[in-house]
């Protein structure tokens, strides 16, 4: 498929109860069905939303013709507020939610990668907007960090979790665990000998996204 033509934009209107969040939208086909919401790695990491892991999902999911809209979490680059350890972070996600549905009028879907998966899934199960969601090196532990997954047996929405083998912060066990205890829909792809940062792999990131939205949102 041929992507089609697309451009960046700024949003300067994106507030949440910490004040601004930066953000990019990457725009869309006019006959888009749905938009994106993508969300960083943990800020304490290094994590924005330039994350190399984010920008090629943003381009897995461009090439499907959807809208993407990145942000930064409260304290992160020029968004304001203080890191609030994954509990306000996820009224962030719901303000971009809620920025997503004001300005483009599409049903949602939610990525994220490591903390952004944590946290995005925490914060969109029961919102009725959000159709699906893609979970990219879903951590459990990283840095003296613990991340636990109980909410996902309730949340029905269509879900691809996508992981490495080799994941340091991800171990299999536990990732494959997480998602036997998941409402179905919940597919996994497991990209082989990739770490938590897909290095050198990104490309079977890419294709796995892709896949998924043909199956599911063709």
């Amino acid at each position: 498929m041929t992507s089609p033509p697309q451009t960046v934009r700024t949003i300067d209107d994106l507030g949440g109860p910490a004040g601004h969040l930066e953000a990019l939208l990457n725009t869309g086909s006019p006959q888009a069905k749905y938009a994106v919401l993508l969300c960083h790695p943990h800020p304490l990491g290094g994590g924005t939303m330039h994350n190399k892991v984010v920008y090629h999902a943003m381009k897995a999911f461009q090439s499907r013709g959807l809208p993407v809209l990145r942000f930064n979490f409260r304290g992160t680059g020029l968004s304001q507020g203080l890191h609030d350890h994954g509990h306000g972070e996820q009224d962030d996600v719901r303000a971009a939610l809620d920025w997503l549905d004001r300005n483009l009028h599409l049903p949602i879907l939610l990525a994220g990668f490591s903390f952004g998966a944590y946290v995005g899934l925490s914060a969109v199960c029961s919102d009725p907007r959000v159709r699906g969601a893609v979970a990219l090196g879903l951590p459990f532990g990283a840095e003296g960090r613990s991340y636990a997954y109980d909410f996902l047996s309730t949340c029905t929405i269509p879900k691809l979790f996508v992981s490495g083998t080799n994941d340091q912060f991800g171990p299999r066990n536990q990732v494959a665990a997480g998602v036997a205890a998941a409402h179905p829909p919940a597919e996994m792809v497991w990209v082989e000998g990739a770490d938590h940062f897909f290095t050198g792999k990104l490309d079977q990131v890419q294709s796995a996204i892709r896949n998924w939205l043909q199956a599911r949102f063709p």
